[in-house]
């Protein structure tokens, strides 16, 4: 374990040196930050954007969304994607937190323990560990790793978890690996790294940043 934490810290301060320490900035209250995470799933930031304003200017409040026709809520977020699925996914979330609490939000997540957060929201249908900890870390700045397909690819890649782990299982493998105040900086960078030059296909390996360390580039080195 010791080893893979100082490999941690290497790909931190490589992807520090390359992409800059990414400032902390005010995010979404926390029932926002779920619908635009639950709109995020299998689209583009452009795209989830569109669908959340769109979300938000036609209805006056997250009640109103809640108690809409699902078809109205679907023709708003339509520019998002998977409408069919994530309508009924965002009005069931709702539905569940007026449900439980009472009332239309999450602060009280922020007086649980991170484990007990996670688990509290990914009993929720449609919502996985991903959004849950996005929620967390953005909105609340608890020390939850969120791994996205760029984050997971990348990981993989440089042999900071195996080759076979699950993303959702890679959350708990890459929170162990590195201290909390780490997180936002790492998932950021890792994504901005996956979408410049760890591409999914054809990946940058000539200009990375990585590459000494990358497990995926030595192997690939090996076979040509």
């Amino acid at each position: 374990m010791a080893a893979s934490r100082e490999h941690y810290r290497q790909v931190y301060d490589l992807l520090v040196a390359a992409y800059g320490e990414p400032a902390w900035r005010p995010h979404l209250p926390p029932v926002d930050e779920l619908v635009s995470t639950i709109l995020s799933q299998a689209t583009s930031d452009v795209n989830r954007d569109r669908g959340f304003r769109r979300l938000k200017e036609r209805f006056a409040d997250w009640q109103a969304v809640m108690e809409a026709p699902e078809a109205a809520v679907r023709e708003a977020i339509w520019p998002a994607g998977l409408a069919n699925q994530k309508a009924p996914r965002i009005q069931n979330a709702l539905r569940i937190i007026m449900a439980e609490r009472g009332a239309l939000t999450l602060d009280f997540l922020a007086e649980r323990p991170p484990e007990e957060a996670i688990a509290w929201l990914t009993a929720i249908k449609g919502v996985g560990v991903k959004t849950a900890s996005i929620v967390l870390l953005f909105s609340f700045g608890m020390p939850a790793f969120p791994v996205d397909t760029h984050v997971h690819r990348i990981t993989r890649r440089l042999g900071l978890i195996g080759s076979r782990v699950s993303a959702e299982r890679a959350h708990t493998l890459l929170a162990d690996l590195g201290p909390p105040d780490t997180y936002y900086a790492m998932h950021l960078n890792l994504i901005r790294h996956g979408r410049e030059v760890c591409l999914a296909r054809s990946p940058r390996c000539a200009r990375c940043p990585l590459r000494s360390m990358c497990a995926y580039y030595r192997e690939k080195e090996a076979d040509e």
